[in-house]
This record gives structure tokens, C-alpha cells and sequence, in this order.
């Protein structure tokens, strides 16, 4: 059986804040074509690792590899022929109120690449069509619901092609139904175009519809790697209690306030 290709791997980083440590050693490896979900509750330090994996935060120690360079040896122009082969798509959505939403969908078609305008948009008319927007290339973002959004943030991550897509928090603010269309998308469009897809979420619901793989997060570092119902049936208590949402376990919910505010920059 051939050994799965290795397309980000992180080896013991490290990342501090003053005297606060936000990932404490996190080594982990996700796998081309795979959906990986990395989950843990606020402040353990899950988008803090995505700001690193991305290239746009670099480790005390430690080394990230991506897509086989590691990025503590590359300038900021192979920096920038890497991120080519990745796609984004943010909590917000991240779309230019300013843009339509064809406009929003072609930008780094238009920022990035030569093609003719006709090609730019059908290359747009295609993407919008995968997530189920057809014909909403003329609508401004203010005339679209908080799934659509997401579903256009989405169409522009995926608008050159990447190799990889990281998703973050890409379900927060929708209603389970939406949350689920989204759930839904991720998978389809990971299969039909060999995406590796990295989400960060704390939707229980979402990690276990979606993920090939999971890793739990706490305090940063990671407890346990495994497949959702490797992590269903954890002895560990910290994550049966954050799959379960019990509010009784290890897991602090209440803390003093210094500890809360320093928490909130992972």
C-alpha cells in the first residue's frame, strides 16, 4: 500500500505572545486529498496554527512544510507561488461590499493570471455553478443572505484551482440547515476537484459530517489525531466532554479576566 503524500507538516512549533504560549509544540501531518478537521474551543490556539500553516505568522520554533517547502527557508516571492496553490475562506466571507459578486469570485483570476476577460468569466459562471449560485454574477454581497456569502467566499477560494483549501470557522453564524449546505459543498467540491480541505471549527456537528481526520486542540497543544469515530470513542475526558458540549469536565469555561483576554489572540 503506497504511503499517503504528506502536504503540510508541522514539527514541534512553537509560538508565544509575550509570556503567553499559544501553540506549545504542535506536531501534526495532514495528507493530499483528505479533509482535516482541526477543532478545540476559543483561545487554544486553532486559527493562530492556520496564520502559520498559511505562512502570514512564522513559529518562535519549530518548522512548517508546505506543500513540500518549509517555509522558515523560502523568501516572500516563493512565499507568494505557494499561496497560489491555496485557497482561503474566512469566517466573514471576506468579500468587497464594493464588488459584485462576479467581481469578488475573479479576483485573483484578474490579480494573478493573464486569461482574457471572456475566459475569467467562465471560468467564474463555472464556480458559481459548483456552489450553487448560477447567475448571481451581477448581485452586490449587501443583496445576498449570510449562507450565500459564504457560499461566494467559497467559490473564490477555489476560483484558481488551489490544491488546498483552509475553511475557517466557514459554518459559524448559520442556521443548521445553511450550516449543513456548507458541510455539504465542502465535501463535494474536495472529491469532484482532489482538494485537501483544513477546517477549523467548533461544530461538533460539522466535524463529525466532515472530517477524514481530527485533531483536537487544547491550550496548544494537540491532545489527540484521529479519525470522528476514533475521537467518539476517546478515553480521553477533555474531548469526550467537547464532543458531548458538557459543561462539567476538565475544560475550564470560567476564568479569571487576565487569562481570558490573553486567550483571545490565538
Amino acid at each position: 500500500m503506497m504511503e499517503p503524500e504528506i502536504v503540510i507538516k508541522a514539527d514541534n512549533v512553537v509560538k508565544s505572545f509575550g509570556d503567553r504560549t499559544i501553540l506549545d509544540g504542535i506536531s501534526l501531518e495532514i495528507y493530499k486529498g483528505e479533509t482535516f478537521v482541526i477543532m478545540g474551543g476559543s483561545g487554544c490556539g486553532k486559527s493562530t496554527f492556520l496564520r502559520h500553516v498559511i505562512g502570514s505568522l512564522k513559529p518562535d520554533s519549530g518548522k512548517i512544510f508546505l506543500l513540500g517547502k518549509d517555509l522558515s527557508k523560502i523568501d516572500e516571492n516563493e512565499m507568494d507561488k505557494v499561496r497560489m496553490k491555496i485557497g482561503m475562506c474566512f469566517q466573514s466571507s471576506a468579500l468587497f461590499d464594493s464588488m459584485t459578486v462576479g467581481d469578488n469570485v475573479s479576483i485573483g483570476l484578474r490579480e494573478h493570471t493573464k486569461l482574457d476577460k471572456s475566459v475569467i468569466d467562465i471560468v467564474v459562471k463555472m464556480k458559481l455553478e459548483m456552489v450553487g449560485l448560477r447567475g448571481f454574477e451581477n448581485l452586490m454581497p449587501s443583496a445576498l443572505s449570510g449562507g450565500m456569502r459564504k457560499r461566494v467566499g467559497l467559490a473564490r477560494a477555489i476560483s484558481m484551482d488551489p490544491e488546498i483549501v483552509f475553511y475557517d470557522e466557514p459554518t459559524a453564524g448559520l442556521d443548521p440547515i445553511v450550516a449543513g449546505v456548507i458541510d455539504k459543498l465542502i465535501v463535494d467540491l474536495s472529491k469532484k476537484l482532489n482538494i485537501t480541505s483544513v477546517v477549523v471549527t467548533h461544530d461538533m456537528k460539522s466535524v463529525f459530517s466532515i472530517a477524514d481526520r481530527v485533531a483536537m486542540f487544547y491550550e496548544g497543544k494537540v491532545l489527540e489525531i484521529g479519525t470522528p469515530e476514533e475521537m467518539k470513542r476517546s478515553k480521553n475526558p477533555m474531548i469526550q466532554q467537547f464532543t458531548s458540549g458538557s459543561p462539567d469536565g476538565p475544560i475550564r469555561f470560567f476564568q479569571q479576566k487576565d487569562d481570558y483576554l490573553e486567550r483571545l489572540v490565538a
